[in-house]
């Protein structure tokens, strides 16, 4: 039988919602967008044919609605796998658990979580303003390491090949590899360009950018565009793929990210037009989801 998850363990707010979301279960879609950028949620829904339900806390924006006569909802995360953390769980638990009784439902929920993001490209033929999905998260935050389980969906072979590449620094958070959902994938990015996606805890140090610091290995992102396994490269870099597959793999739902390339980090291009190239991708995946 199961137990009840204290209030310490699973916060609910004076109405009933899950903390940071401030989501009730009755208001989750089966079919979720996360965007980083609060702002976007705007954007992202300013194509649903319905929108009935706008809730804001911190950065955690959620806009619902319908496309195409199915149930939808886009929340943004804010930055890093920290945020994501916190998004999947309180999703997860608005679906799966009682929030009545505090005790985990019998029956389980399965969400379509799709991430829309931008992202640096680490490969020379990857053209900014292109589109990527994920067909994995490489780890380099650590967060997956604080949960029990995670050898029965990493990707050991994978980490294992790429600490021997690069020379992991073993004082460095142990660099995980989650696949993304194969269904999901299929469903909505069947026919855009695959890859690795390299997901790290910071923007310039852990990206290898140097301002007035350095990063701990100065040719750390040609160590990523050099890595292969198999049919395998790493074709990107960004900050929340890796929790967002992590996650949704020990908690049972459908994942996958797919970026819109604002910069190619080996060329050193930045795009001059972002903003097209992600309202191109969020009105690709809108139909694809809904269809």
């Amino acid at each position: 039988m199961n137990s009840i998850i204290p209030e310490t363990e699973l916060i609910l707010n004076p109405n009933g919602s899950v903390y940071h979301l401030q989501l009730l279960p009755e208001n989750i879609a089966p079919n979720v967008i996360i965007v980083g950028d609060p702002g976007r949620v705007e954007v992202v829904s300013s194509f649903f044919d319905t929108v009935d339900l706008k809730i804001q806390n911190r950065e955690f924006v959620t806009h619902a609605g319908t496309v195409n006569g199915k149930r939808i909802m886009v929340i943004s995360s804010g930055i890093g796998t920290d945020n994501i953390d916190i998004l999947i769980n309180e999703l997860d638990a608005a679906v799966n658990i009682d929030l009545k009784t505090r005790i985990i439902k019998d029956t389980h929920t399965s969400l379509n979580i799709v991430r829309i993001g931008t992202s640096g490209a680490l490969q020379h033929d990857i053209p900014v303003d292109s589109f990527v999905v994920s067909s994995h998260g490489l780890g380099f935050d650590g967060l997956l390491n604080y949960y029990a389980d995670l050898g029965r969906i990493n990707e050991n072979e994978l980490s294992a090949a790429f600490i021997e590449q690069t020379k992991w620094d073993k004082n460095l958070p142990y660099p995980y590899c989650i696949k993304g959902s194969e269904t999901l994938i299929n469903k909505v990015a069947f026919d855009l360009k695959k890859g690795v996606t390299a997901t790290a805890p910071g923007f310039y140090g852990p990206q290898g950018r140097k301002l007035r610091l350095s990063p701990w290995v100065e040719d750390f992102n040609q160590d990523l565009t050099n890595f292969s396994f198999g049919e395998y490269r790493i074709t990107n870099f960004e900050m929340e793929t890796s929790a967002l597959y992590g996650l949704g793999g020990l908690l049972g739902h459908q994942t996958c990210t797919i970026c819109a390339i604002i910069a190619n980090r080996v060329i050193k291009q930045y795009s001059q037009n972002h903003h097209l190239a992600i309202e191109k991708l969020i009105q690709l995946v809108l139909k694809r989801l809904t269809t």
